[in-house]
């Protein structure tokens, strides 16, 4: 059956070209994952907040190496796309930023993100997610999407300064390892809000 309309983001840009890197402008750069950053990972999901938002823990540095490789087979398959956020001053890596359940047709996605422990407190995640949105919006994409706890309060202050408006609470649609809980669903229409945040907005989450 043919389809009426054009899809809004061409799959070939993801299983016929390499994964782009990004910097931030301020001292962020947004990179491919690489194996070698599995040692980083495993200590980042040994912290309790990011099991508690993320219901998910690491036996070893191998079952991560795992994670990474599906991370990676996603951008191929024009299914997603996931980057490592590297303080460039450091080289260390401080933060997770993605893009999750492509519907290229009419060009919709997930957004995704974690801050390693160390990290937080200095607004990378927002510097992040503000280029990796300009981008997706750059090349086609029309809607992105969040979700979080109704209990994560972090999360919601990052989406609502990011301009991902809150549309709604989904009653016990996440499961976690404390029982169900709601979630509030945020998101961006492409050139409905401005691309970025100033210095001092951002500053404040």
């Amino acid at each position: 059956m043919p389809m009426l309309t054009d899809d809004l983001v061409a799959a070939e840009m993801f299983t016929q070209s390499a994964q782009p890197v990004f910097t931030t402008g301020d001292g962020l750069l947004l990179r491919p994952w690489t194996v070698d950053d599995a040692p980083e990972v495993f200590e980042v999901f040994a912290d309790p907040s990011i099991q508690r938002w993320h219901v998910r823990s690491a036996d070893s540095v191998d079952e991560v190496c795992d994670w990474i490789e599906r991370w990676s087979g996603t951008w191929r398959a024009g299914i997603g796309a996931h980057w490592a956020v590297i303080d460039i001053a450091s080289g260390r890596l401080v933060a997770r930023a993605a893009l999750k359940d492509f519907q290229l047709a009419v060009g919709q996605a997930e957004v995704a993100y974690w801050t390693a422990p160390a990290a937080r407190g200095q607004a990378v995640t927002p510097r992040a997610i503000a280029t990796l949105t300009t981008w997706a919006f750059g090349v086609g994409f029309h809607r992105l999407q969040l979700s979080h706890s109704v209990a994560n309060q972090p999360s919601c202050r990052v989406a609502a300064k990011l301009g991902y408006a809150l549309e709604g609470t989904m009653r016990s649609a996440g499961l976690h390892a404390d029982g169900w809980h709601d979630m509030h669903l945020h998101a961006r229409i492409a050139d409905e809000h401005p691309a970025g945040m100033s210095g001092p907005e951002r500053d404040r989450i």
